[in-house]
C-alpha cells in the first residue's frame, strides 16, 4: 500500500483522537500511541480495523517504549511518512509558590521529554521518508503567563521545534508546531466558555500535512475567535 503513514501520540482522546479521525478520511494508515492501549481499541475499529490502523501502548516518558512504538510502526506498514508528537498534560495553580513539585515533574517529563524521545525515535525512518514532524505546543508558549510552568513546557516544546528545524534543514523534512489557544478537552474538569474544540486543531494539522513538498508550514498558531462585545 503507498498511503502515507501517520504516527500520532496521545490520540486516545481530545485533539489526538480527532486529529486521527480528520487524518483517516485524507487516506492515512495510523499508529496510535497512548498509555492504555484498550483505550485506542475501539478508534482503531472507527478507522478501518487492523489494516489501516495500528495501536501501541506507550509511555512517552519511557525511551524504551518510545523505540518499541517507532519500530512497531515501520514493522506493520514498512514507512512513518509525519508524527503528531501531542502527548502532554496540564498542571495545576499555585504557581512557583504552592504548586507540587511532583506534578512538575510528570508535566516536564511528558511535554518536554516526550516530544524529544518521539522524535528521537522517529527521526531514522522519518530521514529515509522525507517525513514531517509536528509537534503540540500552545499560544502558552507566546506569551508570559504568570507562575506557569505549563507556559514553560510549551516554550520548550517551540525551542525542540526551533532547534529540530535546523537540525534537519536540507533533508528535505518537514517541522511545523501546532500552537493552539483554550482548546476543550479533558485537561478540564469543566468545558471553558470559550474555545477550540478539538477538531478546530486537527484540521490545522491536516493544512500543513497537506501542503505541496516544497511548502513548510513553520507554525500555525490558532485562537478561539473572541466574544462580540
Amino acid at each position: 500500500m503507498s498511503d502515507p503513514v501517520l504516527l500520532i501520540t496521545g490520540a486516545s482522546s481530545g485533539i489526538g483522537a480527532a486529529t486521527a479521525r480528520e487524518a483517516s478520511r485524507a487516506g492515512y494508515r495510523l499508529v496510535l500511541a497512548a498509555r492504555s492501549e484498550d483505550k485506542l481499541r475501539s478508534l482503531q475499529q472507527e478507522l478501518g480495523g487492523e489494516e489501516r490502523v495500528i495501536v501501541v501502548a506507550c509511555d512517552v516518558q519511557s525511551s524504551d517504549d518510545q523505540l518499541k512504538l517507532a519500530s512497531e510502526a515501520e514493522h506493520a506498514f514498512g514507512q512513518i511518512d509525519a508524527i503528531f508528537a501531542n502527548a502532554g498534560r496540564g498542571g495545576e495553580p499555585g504557581g512557583f509558590s504552592k504548586a507540587d513539585p511532583d506534578v512538575w515533574r510528570d508535566m516536564l517529563l511528558t511535554n518536554v521529554l516526550g516530544v524529544a524521545l518521539t522524535v528521537q525515535a522517529c527521526l531514522p525512518a522519518l530521514r529515509k521518508s522525507r517525513g514531517h514532524i509536528l509537534l503540540t505546543g500552545s499560544a502558552a508558549g507566546r506569551v508570559t503567563i504568570p507562575g506557569s510552568m505549563y507556559s514553560a513546557t510549551k516554550w520548550a516544546v517551540s525551542a525542540i521545534g526551533y532547534g529540530l528545524r535546523e537540525e534537519v534543514r536540507g533533508s528535505g523534512m518537514r517541522v511545523t508546531l501546532i500552537e493552539p489557544g483554550m482548546v476543550d478537552t479533558p485537561f478540564f474538569d469543566e468545558s471553558p466558555d470559550r474555545a477550540l474544540q478539538p477538531e478546530d486543531v486537527a484540521r490545522a494539522v491536516l493544512y500543513a500535512l497537506s501542503q505541496p513538498d516544497h511548502v513548510d508550514v513553520n507554525e500555525v498558531l490558532i485562537r478561539p475567535t473572541p466574544a462580540i462585545e
